[in-house]
Order: structure tokens, then sequence, then C-alpha cells
């Protein structure tokens, strides 16, 4: 390798050619938790999870339904500017909060070329939105996540389309609590979108323990069991209510609304106690 006397002479002297040339590109997975439709008012909403997919129009995996993304401009943007960029883009949707998920570097993730992905997770109250998403772009509710023997199972569904696949999760560290994902049976998820969309359920299950990230799928106002089922949907699990409480102690408070018009007697509304 040829040495160089300062950074000027390297400069003038640089063939970026001479390097193996990668792609990156930006992913966002965006979830929500919101109402279930009901056909009687006097019933209790129940509370869904959903992700936000878009169907690929074009080869590779033509489609096949994947999460909105697309490939960085080195020159102009930042990862986090090309994650907003695509997002508008794909699904018309803005100023949504957003927070860096992991990297995703599998060699042969893309069959177009070597691209290393930078996965964001978006998380909405959806029934919020005023933005209307692209024709090819779909909520899917998570209606199943089981796990048995290390092995996750998750069906997702719209009003057309039922996608379900599976993926074996690992543990790789016991000190850090970290774990890998593989892939045991998917054919309608492009790239490697399955295991994107599992490690963001799995992140935003621990962060919702210790962080007041869930506050950012809520309305301005909700009652505290609206807020406990956000929690058990998330969590996949029910909560007693004393220790959902204590949970929620200190991030909440009560304000001088009600709700009403929901069929049964006005609870009183809370909101999130800001820091």
């Amino acid at each position: 390798m040829q040495k160089y006397k300062t950074e000027e002479e390297f400069l003038q002297a640089y063939n970026p050619k001479e390097f193996d040339q990668l792609s990156m590109t930006a992913d966002i997975l965006l979830i929500s938790v919101s109402d279930q439709e009901q056909a009687n008012y006097r019933k209790t909403s129940k509370k869904m999870m959903s992700i936000l997919l878009v169907k690929r129009e074009d080869y590779p995996y033509k489609d096949k339904w994947c999460l909105p993304g697309g490939f960085l401009d080195p020159n102009t943007e930042t990862l986090e500017e090309c994650a907003k960029r695509v997002l508008k883009k794909e699904t018309n949707l803005s100023n949504i909060f957003l927070e860096q998920l992991y990297t995703f570097d599998a060699v042969k993730r893309d069959p177009r070329t070597r691209v290393v992905s930078t996965a964001y997770m978006a998380l909405v109250d959806k029934k919020r939105l005023t933005d209307k998403i692209n024709p090819n772009a779909s909520w899917f509710d998570i209606i199943l996540i089981e796990e048995k023997n290390n092995i996750i199972e998750l069906t997702l569904t719209n009003n057309e389309t039922t996608i379900n696949f599976s993926i074996k999760k690992t543990l790789k560290e016991k000190t850090t609590d970290r774990y890998t994902f593989k892939t045991q049976k998917n054919k309608d998820i492009a790239f490697d979108h399955d295991i994107v969309i599992l490690s963001g359920l799995e992140r935003l299950k621990n962060k919702i323990s210790y962080t007041d990230i869930v506050f950012n799928m809520m309305p301005k106002y909700f009652t505290l069991g609206e807020l406990q089922q956000v929690y058990e949907v998330i969590l996949n699990k029910k909560l007693l209510d004393p220790a959902f409480r204590r949970i929620i102690a200190n991030k909440v408070e009560k304000t001088d609304l009600v709700q009403t018009g929901a069929g049964h007697r006005p609870s009183a509304l809370f909101k999130y106690k800001m820091k």
C-alpha cells in the first residue's frame, strides 16, 4: 500500500473505485395499537396491534409485502432523513415518532447487490392520522403471536390477505439478553423484513417496561382501561390491575375530563405526565 506524506496528497490520489462498494437503505417498521371496529357500541373496544406493509410493484420480490424503505442518497442525507423521506414517499405519512432499531447486514439479504439496512421503529395511533396512505400500502393486524420451543409464529391479516411466518429465536448473550433470529417459514414477506418485524416487536415489548415510549401510540386523553389494553396487547399477556397501576403511577395525571358516549358509565380521562 502506498504511503502518503500529507492528507492533501492522499485525497488527490484517492480513487473510490479501489474500495468495495455497498448500498445502504433505511426501512421503517410502523406500529400502531388502535381500537378494533365494533358492531355494538356498548361493548368495550378491543385493541389490536397493527403494522404497515407495502406491496412491491417491481422485482425483486414483485407482489410480495415489505416494510416501507428505500436507498440512502450518500451525498445529501443522513439515515434518519432517508427514513423520513421514504416513509413520506411510500406511505404519504410524515411527522411520526422514529427511533433507530438495528442494522441488518446479512450478506445475501438483497439479491441485487450488497445492501446494509438500518431499520427504524415508528409508533403512531393510526386513528389520529390525517394523511391518507398510498394505494399499495396497507395496515395488517397482528392477530397471533405464539412461541413454542424457541419458534415464534406470527399471523398478520388485513381485509384481503393473511400472512404467516415463523422465526427461530436463539439466545446469543446471556449477560445482555440478546437474541439472534432465523427465518423458519416465510413466503409472503420480502427480503429479511420478517426478521425486522419480529426484532421491532421484541424491542417494543422490552422498552415499555423502562421508558415512556408507549405514549407515542396514545391519543392526548385516554382512560386507564384503554392504556392498560395497549400494554397488554404489546406484552401479549393479561396484567393484574394493581400491578398495572404501579407501572403507570408516575407516568400519567388525571384530568377534569370524562369519557362520554361510549354506552357505559363515564370514565375519568388521563394524559401523559410530561417530565
